[in-house]
């Protein structure tokens, strides 16, 4: 006899919106059951002594130091722009609407 019930599955797949048959639930309850006993099983090996972890091997920064460096000035950067104004670059109004 599995440990979900016939009338557990059916609340599942009423929540689910899944139109199943009976013959459905019986097949569905055996089936949940191996996975619950499954996933009880994983959890009796896991033990206090072993720290749980999110990679498999370790991880190590790959990127450059963060330290800061000259960038463009504003000139600098609005030099290539097609449009400027006020400092900044124009663009298109693409909303259509008053700012």
């Amino acid at each position: 006899m599995p440990n979900i019930s016939r009338e557990e599955v059916a609340h599942l797949a009423r929540l689910a919106r899944l139109a199943v048959t009976e013959d459905e639930l019986d097949k569905f309850a055996g089936q949940l059951d191996v996975i619950l006993q499954s996933v009880a099983s994983v959890g009796e090996v896991a033990a206090q002594e072993i720290p749980p972890t999110s990679h498999a091997v370790p991880l190590r920064n790959v990127f450059r130091a963060d330290e800061p460096r000259p960038g463009l000035s504003q000139q600098q950067a609005l030099a290539g722009a097609p449009a400027v104004e006020e400092g900044r670059f124009r663009v298109p109004r693409i909303l259509g609407e008053e700012a």
